[in-house]
This record gives structure tokens, C-alpha cells and sequence, in this order.
């Protein structure tokens, strides 16, 4: 009689929204789903993406793109990511919606591993959320604020608001709007945003007032700065 030994081959357990989990597991269970799911790893709980809607998030998606992208190329030593992975800290792992960080030989407090992964806080991080009740707001604004994301912003689509805010003696305050409705961030010199106008889709005006803050002497002196350390 021939008895057939069959190895047990331990499966890894797929992901769940809610498991509690250590950074190390969240990445092998990660590493083990189809490529087109999204998960992260907030507080060592994890979140999965439901699916998107092109006017609750690919479109505001695409003119944050449009938007810090046209700044980016203004200057060389800036990375911008489109949903890439943080290694925030051992708890957190999120994968933002947009980054906006100076390569570490410039100065940056972030840096690029040899997984091709961002370890760090990266200088600014852009999300956009459904709502107030999104963990953009709670438990994700928490995790980017003790781990020193210096500039954080939320677009709140179905509020039609957003939220800039900055890191000062280890808490996030707003930035405000100037009289001409232009928030001006405090991390990136000319970085300049027409509030209003990117929350009804005037992206012809938004670049316009981005380009007034590009010809501005705090940006060209910025980019000065980075010229001489690269």
C-alpha cells in the first residue's frame, strides 16, 4: 500500500480591515494580495480602500496631482508620489493619496530605502476624504502629526473644504487663507493655493496663482538654497 504524504503549506492570511497587527505582519500579509487592492496601516489597525469614484476622489486626485506636480518641476531635488507607501513608524504605514518631499541629500527629513519605500515624514502629504468622518482627520492626522509631517492637507469633497495645516511645537494649526483667498504654505516657498478655486475646479485659475508664488523672491531664493547643497 502507497500512502501519499502531502506537505502542509501554512498559508498566509489575507487582510482585513480592522486586524490589529504589527508593521512586519501588515507588510508580509500585504505582499501576499492581488496588486490591485489597497490597504494601510494606521495606529496597528488596518484600513482597506473601498472603490473609488472619479468625482469624490479621481478628479480632486488628479488636480492636487496637477497641482504640486507643476511646483515640483520648478525645482530639482523635490520627489513627488502618487499612493506611495510610508514606513511611518512602527505602528503606521499609510500609503497617502499625494506626497511632497526634498531628497534627503538636500536637507529633506525623509529618505528613499533600498526597498524603494519612503522611511520617514515626508515635508508635506495631501489627502482627500470623503468627509469629516474619515480617519484623515482622526487617526491618520494623529499618526502624521507625532511623526512630524510638517505640512498636511485634507480635501474634504463632500463638505467642499479644505484643510491646510501646519506643524508648530508638535500640533497642527491651519493656514488661512490671505484676503485674496490664497493659502501660502510655510514649508515649500511659492507653493501657493487658490482655496476656492481648486474646490469648484477652476485648475486655470489655480495655476495661475501657483505661478505668481513661483515668480515670488521666497521661491526663487528657495530654490537657491537647494542649489547650493546639491
Amino acid at each position: 500500500m502507497t500512502i501519499s504524504i502531502k506537505n502542509n503549506v501554512s498559508k498566509i492570511p489575507l487582510l482585513e480591515s480592522g486586524d490589529r497587527l504589527t508593521r512586519h505582519e501588515f507588510e508580509r500579509r500585504y505582499t501576499a494580495m492581488p496588486d490591485n487592492r489597497k490597504a494601510e496601516l494606521i495606529e496597528g489597525i488596518v484600513y482597506m480602500a473601498s472603490p473609488l469614484r472619479i468625482r469624490s476622489h479621481g478628479e480632486p486626485h488628479g488636480n492636487l496631482i496637477l497641482w504640486l506636480g507643476t511646483y515640483k518641476v520648478t525645482i530639482p531635488g523635490l520627489i513627488l508620489g502618487d499612493n506611495s507607501t510610508v514606513r511611518l513608524d512602527l505602528d503606521n504605514e499609510p500609503q497617502p493619496d499625494v506626497v511632497l518631499l526634498i531628497d534627503e541629500n538636500l536637507g529633506g527629513q525623509a529618505r528613499i530605502n533600498e526597498d524603494d519605500y519612503i522611511e520617514g515624514a515626508p515635508e508635506l502629504i495631501a489627502e482627500v476624504a470623503a468627509s469629516s468622518a474619515s480617519n484623515d482627520l482622526h487617526e491618520k492626522k494623529n499618526a502624521y502629526r507625532r511623526n512630524g509631517v510638517l505640512e498636511y492637507i485634507v480635501w474634504q469633497v463632500f463638505e467642499n473644504k479644505l484643510d491646510w495645516f501646519c506643524l508648530q511645537n508638535g500640533e497642527y494649526v491651519s493656514l488661512e487663507a490671505d484676503t485674496e483667498g490664497v493659502i501660502k504654505s510655510r514649508v515649500f516657498p511659492g507653493l501657493w493655493l487658490a482655496e476656492k478655486s481648486l474646490l469648484t475646479g477652476e485648475m486655470k485659475q489655480v495655476l495661475t496663482v501657483l505661478q505668481q508664488g513661483l515668480n515670488s523672491p521666497e521661491h526663487a531664493n528657495f530654490v537657491k538654497q537647494l542649489s547650493i547643497k546639491s
